[in-house]
């Protein structure tokens, strides 16, 4: 459907047509007068007035970005550990291994696979969620709860246990295969180099080499939901014990307990959020939703959906509400029920391997095309557009004090750069508005004779008007400097076509108002 109104001929036959309303890239091929069928660096901010982004502000250079995190604060892990960014200062707060990074807050806590490491914001704790420990140690009566019992102490003459009250620790190592087995701590003696476990728990012996740990489950996404972390592998879900970051096998029959469970389906995971109060798992092609508020009424139920695709587990992310992510058919919009593309103006490409974030308002992913090269793209909730930005590749996003971040990774290295919320100090931007075809509604000859525009341009800005008859090369038709709001009547030089298309090549900021064009129609010849 046009995006302009039409004012009658003029005497001479010839027409005029205006288009005060810019929507976003629209790539298909059924785009037509008035359609932008290809963009950089525009925005929806101004709808519906075609503008550029906002500039973007460097915040810090770094090498091998492989995460970013914002929780209470910036934190991001690179080649050689985990990061601080306070100010414009960088604080190292621990080792990790060279690779991407999933991340999940819990309280004070931020978790980090695959590393299976923590660090506590309150008191800069940094360490493994897991705890292992290796010695001689002895099977023997004691007290438990100052009462006499037997069978219910694991005591060692070697080093202190690094283990807590509530733990569950698999033993191994032991001579008699019963007393190999994943039980609960309920007592730790003061030096911590005595066990203790309910009365009868094992089978009495002398000193004897033990491993006893504390172990946390492979997975390969996590999330936090209702006071849990939650996290999937495979065709596993697990959750840990309630506000506790460091026990996943704990089974005692209470509410507190944790929780797994095998789906069943084919297929691995793909990814995981909390969205709207639930823990939600994805496969490709299945939505699974997690029901209940303890593990003895934990009910997974599942629907034949378009999930996430495999390698877009980073895509998920909220805006105006609503969980947007990358599936195998394009951008899904998921409000509870059945997830809806919203991506059918990116035409034929087929993208993959996205990175979403969101400001609440707008969504951005960053998008691996089939040709190797990246492209962001935001969706603004508020006008239902999409807008092509540029090809930052991006780690990760987030969002931090009024502030949309972005991690990305270059051929120069990596950068962490504020996309929103930051005054601008990149400097001028190159931008391109390219109209679809213009047929104006007609399948004659016609020859268009003079353009309109009223723009608006920031100081030192530029603006070249280019123009395109039957799939032909550019020709420039001038290219605009004054900075003040005002409009222009240019003169084209006059071609008989089928169609044409407008190009507008900016260099810093500007807006486009309105689109008037002179045309007149002839025949089918």
């Amino acid at each position: 459907m046009p995006l302009q109104y039409n004012i009658p001929k003029y005497s001479d036959g010839i027409k005029q047509d205006t288009q005060t309303t810019f929507k976003g890239f629209d790539a298909r091929l059924s785009a037509c007068d008035g359609a932008i069928r290809d963009m950089r660096n525009m925005s929806g901010d101004e709808y519906p007035i075609a503008s550029t982004r906002p500039g973007r502000k460097a915040l810090l250079g770094l090498s091998s970005p492989n995460g970013l995190c914002c929780h209470d604060g910036i934190y991001y892990a690179a080649s050689d550990g985990f990061y601080s960014l306070n100010g414009g200062d960088s604080v190292k707060l621990g080792a990790l291994s060279d690779s991407r990074k999933r991340f999940a807050s819990l309280g004070a806590y931020i978790v980090i696979l695959p590393d299976k490491a923590y660090y506590n914001r309150l008191t800069g704790e940094f360490g493994s969620l897991e705890a292992e420990w290796n010695g001689t140690a002895s099977f023997t009566d004691g007290t438990y709860a100052g009462i006499d019992a037997e069978a219910c102490r694991i005591v060692t003459d070697g080093d202190a246990f690094p283990f807590s009250v509530g733990d569950a620790v698999t033993i191994s190592g032991a001579d008699n295969d019963a007393n190999n087995q994943t039980i609960i701590i309920r007592e730790i003696s003061e030096d911590k180099k005595s066990l203790g476990f309910y009365e009868h728990s094992f089978t009495n012996a002398d000193a004897q080499t033990l491993t006893l740990k504390r172990s946390v489950p492979d997975m390969d996404f996590i999330c936090e939901n209702d006071n849990r972390l939650w996290g999937c592998r495979g065709d596993e879900i697990y959750a840990s014990k309630p506000g506790d970051i460091f026990n996943w096998n704990v089974f005692d029959g209470l509410a507190s307990d944790c929780y797994a469970v095998t789906v069943g389906s084919e297929g691995d995971f793909t990814a995981c959020v909390s969205y709207l109060g639930y823990p939600i798992f994805f496969k490709e092609d299945k939505v699974y939703k997690v029901y209940g508020s303890k593990p003895s009424d934990f009910q997974v139920m599942s629907s034949a959906s378009m999930g996430v695709a495999s390698g877009s587990d980073r895509s998920l992310a909220i805006a105006g509400e609503v969980l947007y992510y990358h599936s195998r058919v394009g951008i899904m919009a998921y409000s509870g029920g059945v997830p809806q593309c919203v991506s059918s103006v990116f035409g034929s490409a087929v993208y993959t391997d996205a990175v979403g974030g969101s400001d609440g308002i707008r969504y951005y992913v960053s998008l691996l095309g089939s040709d190797g090269v990246r492209v962001l793209i935001c969706y603004d909730t508020k006008s239902n557009q999409w807008y092509k930005e540029d090809e930052l590749s991006v780690v990760g996003f987030g969002f931090d004090g009024g502030r949309l971040l972005a991690l990305s990774e270059g051929a120069s290295g990596g950068a962490l750069t504020a996309l929103r919320g930051e005054t601008a100090n990149e400097g001028s931007f190159t931008s391109l508005c390219e109209f679809a075809d213009f047929i104006e509604d007609s399948p004659n000859k016609k020859s268009t004779a003079k353009v309109q525009l009223r723009v608006e341009l920031d100081s030192g800005s530029t603006l070249t008007v280019q123009i395109s008859t039957d799939g032909g090369e550019y020709t420039t038709v001038r290219t605009l400097t004054a900075p003040d709001k005002r409009s222009y009547y240019l003169p084209i030089l006059i071609r008989r076509c089928d169609h044409f298309r407008i190009r507008f090549k900016g260099v810093g900021g500007w807006r486009l108002y309105s689109l008037t064009r002179e045309y007149s129609e002839g025949s089918q010849i």
